[in-house]
């Protein structure tokens, strides 16, 4: 698999101040803007190889660092669901978007349900993939007995902060702040029935989340439109990044 770190940025990359928080941002092309949201511990270098199949004279590429993630900062905050989504909707405000197809993943992908079923009226469409709303104490412990460990770890209050320890300053507490959060993503399930804009609802095989709480998210999300990616984990554009960049350019 590559790794986001291992492929090379454009030219487009900025920076702005939201929500107390620096953010840097990709911003590249013009057409139907496409807005990228990362998942959790990664940043926007993931959807590198998806961006790099879609024709940037027809689309705008808008891909962001949130806060605490990538190069963007870690301000003091507590790191909810709804701290993320007010940070993601600022950008879209800051960038005066219209119509945009959202593209997220993991914790990504619930920030644009939960823009979605708040009525935001910049975007057109949601692409929702592997959506990070499931599992007690956080579903990142699904992904493997040590990560179950790890994850549990980070909750402790002395071990905590050693265990989530990242090399960007503030990241470390950002980090352990959303694993203590992890209700807040879970609760934003019960927004769903708000939707009332297309969705694309797009889960791996493979992913963490299991098949009874895809389908319930499925019922939930008023005329979403599930799709089951074969042989992808929860991290898809970066294991199948043509099928995501596929899916993408079906709306256009």
């Amino acid at each position: 698999m590559t790794t986001p770190t291992s492929r090379h940025l454009p030219p487009d990359v900025h920076r702005t101040a939201l929500n107390g928080c620096d953010v840097r941002y990709l911003h590249v092309g013009s057409g139907t803007p496409v807005v990228f949201v990362h998942t959790l511990r990664t940043q926007l270098e993931m959807f590198l190889q998806v961006i790099e199949q879609l024709d940037t004279t027809q689309v705008e590429v808008i891909a962001i660092d949130l806060p605490g993630h990538g190069e963007s900062t870690a301000p003091p905050v507590d790191y909810t669901a709804g701290y993320f989504t007010d940070a993601v909707e600022s950008l879209l405000d800051h960038l005066d978007l219209h119509k945009a197809v959202f593209v997220g993943e993991s914790i990504g992908a619930s920030i644009g349900l939960i823009l979605a079923a708040r009525g935001n009226p910049r975007i057109a469409h949601v692409v929702a993939v592997n959506p990070y709303d499931y599992g007690r104490w956080g579903g990142a412990r699904r992904s493997s007995p040590l990560n179950n460990v790890v994850f549990t770890t980070i909750l402790w209050p002395v071990l905590g902060p050693i265990v989530a320890r990242a090399g960007t300053p503030g990241h470390a507490r950002a980090f352990r702040s959303l694993c203590l959060q992890w209700r807040t993503w879970l609760s934003a399930r019960a927004q769903y029935g708000a939707i009332t804009l297309p969705v694309t609802l797009v889960y791996g095989d493979e992913d963490w989340s299991r098949p009874a709480e895809r389908d319930a998210n499925a019922r939930e999300i008023p005329g979403a439109h599930l799709v089951t990616l074969k042989a992808t984990g929860h991290f898809a554009s970066l294991e199948t990044p043509k099928e995501i960049a596929d899916l993408i350019q079906a709306l256009n």
